[in-house]
């Protein structure tokens, strides 16, 4: 065969015709863009801007992390059974309705490409979860962006939204980037009026962190409806973000298609033994949640103070207002980095910042830091 360059023009035309090309509609979608994790010319930025339990992990998990360096060259449990064992004993729930993932984000990720594609709708709320847009955008559905109700999901307009393309409705509650959440009589209501060929997804990646009374996570409506799944993680409240563990519970029929297609050995051979020990050590959970919740209420008060509008959070962040219309939030997420704290800014909401919960010292520092911001340039 000639060398390339001595084809003819109109050859070498066709053959660029020729060449691989993704879906038109995931060259036109946007990736998914992480909190910043890095400082230029910083060496240890305070990292408040992931959500993550600084907290820690249980020292139960860690012991089992490391222990399991030994069993490295061997592939782990396909089926995660230990690991749903404990979730089930802990929970009380059905092991043979549970599956576990690389994250909650796989188990989100495989139900929006195993039950839409193009043509079809998927519904989540204006201010959700950024990963529900962008995995619609990757099978070729249609994201429907419902506004929300103060500050959560509107099971109403969810509802009025519904058409018969509709395939999926994703409900992250506690919700993020907000941090409010959606009460359990509406979640009961959304259920009650969704028709029964569309799924219900109640992402419950905060859930751990909810002190409400009247807040529930839905497993009892997994047990009794065939359109509700149910998605935790193990990457906030556990502190096990690094290892990526998740897990969802779900109706038989919506197992059987999850275990179908997800990646076998999902779970790593150290991450799924930490997640164990973490799940069984739910007195560091209650420490770990008491310790957010004083915390997130402390920052919360003293930034009211300071004259701010702030979310009332039932996670372990804070989404915080900045006066409107002069990049208030912007200068004070510059300020900020430039004192070597990372907060979340957020391109759709641009007069807003998020805050994780920090240690006590980096709590006090940061609301220091926009008081002097706020003082040095009032909005």
């Amino acid at each position: 065969m000639p060398a390339a360059k001595n084809r003819p023009e109109t050859e070498l035309q066709s053959a660029a015709k020729l060449a691989p090309k993704a879906h038109d509609w995931v060259l036109e979608m946007e990736a998914y863009v992480p909190g910043k994790s890095s400082l230029d010319g910083v060496a240890d930025p305070v990292k408040l801007s992931s959500n993550e339990s600084i907290y820690g992990a249980s020292p139960h998990a860690v012991e089992a992390y490391g222990a399991a360096a030994e069993k490295m060259l061997r592939y782990p449990d396909a089926n995660s059974v230990a690991l749903r064992t404990a979730i089930a004993d802990v929970h009380g729930l059905d092991a043979e309705k549970i599956v576990c993932g690389t994250g909650s984000d796989e188990l989100l990720t495989l139900l929006i490409h195993t039950y839409a594609g193009p043509g079809d709708d998927i519904i989540y709320s204006q201010y959700g979860f950024a990963l529900y847009a962008v995995q619609a955008n990757a099978v070729g559905a249609t994201g429907v962006a419902v506004p929300n109700k103060n500050w959560v999901a509107d099971v109403d307009g969810i509802l009025e939204a519904v058409t018969e393309d509709t395939k999926l409705v994703f409900v992250d509650n506690p919700n993020n980037p907000t941090g409010a959440y959606v009460c359990w009589d509406e979640i009961q209501r959304l259920q009650a009026n969704l028709p029964e060929d569309v799924l219900l997804v109640l992402d419950g990646a905060y859930a751990e962190c909810v002190t409400a009374e009247d807040f529930d996570a839905g497993a009892s409506l997994v047990e009794k409806y065939e359109n509700v799944v149910m998605t935790r993680t193990f990457s906030k409240m556990y502190a096990l973000a690094g290892l990526r563990v998740g897990w969802a519970y779900a109706p038989p029929a919506i197992i059987d298609v999850l275990n179908r297609v997800r990646m076998p050995f999902n779970v790593g051979v150290a991450a799924g033994p930490a997640a164990v020990e973490a799940v069984k050590d739910q007195a560091h959970l209650r420490a770990a949640v008491a310790f957010t919740a004083e915390w997130r209420d402390w920052m919360m008060t003293e930034l009211t103070t300071l004259g701010l509008d702030v979310v009332d959070s039932q996670t372990n962040f804070l989404l915080v207002a900045f006066p409107t219309g002069n990049m208030c939030a912007a200068a004070c997420n510059e300020y900020l980095m430039g004192k070597g704290y990372l907060v979340r800014a957020l391109p759709a909401l641009p007069d807003h910042l998020r805050i994780s919960v920090g240690t006590a010292k980096q709590n006090k520092a940061v609301v220091g830091f926009i008081a002097e911001f706020l003082g040095n340039k009032p909005c």
